[in-house]
């Protein structure tokens, strides 16, 4: 059987209430035991959690289940990558250690059968966003990291928790195309495209399943789990965007 390689985003679990997000996370599981069988390999592109923070000896409770798979997938002898996205960013070594996923913090290169990819989660990518990007960087430093560990568990991830519920993806709405001149990715790729030859760019975030053909290249956005359940596969020649549908038990 030809192994092929997975890519996915944008799971969000932990929103818009314990009930729809174990749902969620319970078909995510069911995606990955059937992806197993001609896996060669297995991209997570960031915000796989709507909230993560680890503490020294505390990780947020939860997610046994997509945890445990990922981890069978990795013992089992198929390498998993995650990518941190702006919901998860402060991920550290827990994932690593426990799970032995690989785990990226910056877009990164591949090439796969001659194709040459270009992966990330896509936050802070291409240009505008100033005030995202400037939360970004406060965000990641470690004097934030060191200051939001001072707050005990129960009152900081109450606290992540409650704005969580409140944005626009655990309220169920749908993103909408801006058109290529106002989408920051696809100017961004654009860009990129002027210095080095890429075959596929794929991102998460932009929270919309997209195939956009750039001269020769494709942006792809593997949109998400709230709403469309989108993922990527590459069988070493072609890359394709597909729903997921569970198959039947």
């Amino acid at each position: 059987m030809k192994k092929k390689i997975y890519f996915a985003s944008d799971f969000h679990l932990g929103i818009p209430d314990r009930e729809m997000s174990l749902k969620r996370e319970k078909l995510v599981v069911k995606w990955l035991d059937e992806i197993k069988r001609d896996a060669a390999e297995v991209y997570l592109m960031g915000d796989m959690f709507d909230f993560w923070f680890e503490y020294r000896t505390v990780v947020p409770k939860g997610y046994t289940r997509l945890l445990g798979k990922i981890a069978e997938l990795c013992d089992s002898g198929i390498p998993v990558t995650l990518f941190t996205g702006n919901h998860d960013m402060w991920m550290f070594d827990y994932l690593e250690n426990e799970l032995g996923v690989r785990i990226f913090r910056k877009p990164v290169t591949r090439e796969f059968s001659g194709k040459k990819f270009f992966l990330a989660h896509g936050d802070g990518l291409g240009p505008g966003d100033h005030g995202y990007k400037f939360i970004k960087k406060v965000f990641a430093s470690p004097v934030c990291q060191w200051l939001f560990a001072r707050i005990h568990p129960n009152l900081g991830i109450g606290i992540a928790n409650y704005w969580s519920r409140r944005s626009r993806t655990a309220n169920g709405e749908k993103e909408t195309f801006k058109g290529e001149e106002n989408e920051y990715l696809v100017q961004f790729v654009k860009h990129t495209l002027k210095k080095e030859y890429f075959d596929y760019f794929i991102f998460g975030h932009r929270h919309l399943p997209l195939q956009i053909q750039i001269n020769r290249s494709w942006y792809i956005n593997l949109g998400e789990w709230v709403n469309y359940f989108t993922y990527a596969v590459f069988d070493g020649e072609k890359l394709e965007l597909k729903k997921y549908e569970p198959a039947a038990d």
